[in-house]
């Protein structure tokens, strides 16, 4: 599996994960502002009038020149998709809210504190991790008629987002996202 680039805003915010393939075009057109980490790899292009081969390396880090109005986009962790799924289990290290064991992914489901059915949203302070047994025998049950969570819930900050997201981080990226996730979460293990 490839590695992947992490993409910040010029302030240093994280704004997306990108293939090298993608990355490296930040580099030809001269948008990448700075960059932090040793080469990640390296592109190599034609030869100029010189005779002499070019080529692009591209760092595991880059900020984006000109990227203000990416820093200006809303970044809003609230709503939390289906295809969340994965982000969810791995913020509450797959770990059941009700009985606290830990399961496979293929053995966990997504459970609603307060059910749909009972105007509960999908949202991340909504959600939590549940075993299959556990949130079948929940249901709709609301969680004082059930059991009692084992961890409170909560919306990832931009920067935990990134951790739960990027696959194949590299030590450079894992340090850079951790240092700046709020207090709280460091203690979670992050």
């Amino acid at each position: 599996m490839s590695q992947q680039v992490l993409t910040l805003d010029i302030s240093g915010r994280p704004y997306a994960w990108l293939d090298p393939q993608e990355a490296v075009t930040h580099y030809a057109k001269g948008r990448v502002a700075w960059e932090l980490g040793p080469r990640l790899t390296t592109f190599h292009g034609g030869h100029n009038r010189h005779g002499l081969r070019t080529q692009i390396d591209v760092a595991p880090i880059i900020a984006i020149a000109g990227s203000e109005l990416m820093a200006a986009q809303a970044w809003e962790p609230l709503h939390l998709s289906d295809r969340d799924n994965a982000l969810l289990f791995k913020r509450d290290r797959w770990t059941c809210a009700y009985c606290g064991q830990k399961f496979p992914r293929r053995m966990l489901t997504r459970d609603h504190i307060l059910a749909r059915s009972r105007g509960g949203k999908d949202s991340w302070t909504n959600c939590v991790t549940a075993c299959q047994r556990c949130n079948n025998e929940k249901g709709a049950k609301r969680v004082e008629d059930f059991k009692p969570l084992i961890y409170v819930p909560y919306a990832p900050c931009r920067f935990e987002h990134f951790l739960l997201s990027g696959r194949n981080i590299l030590a450079d990226q894992h340090d850079y996202l951790a240092a700046r996730l709020p207090r709280h979460s460091r203690s979670r293990g992050h």
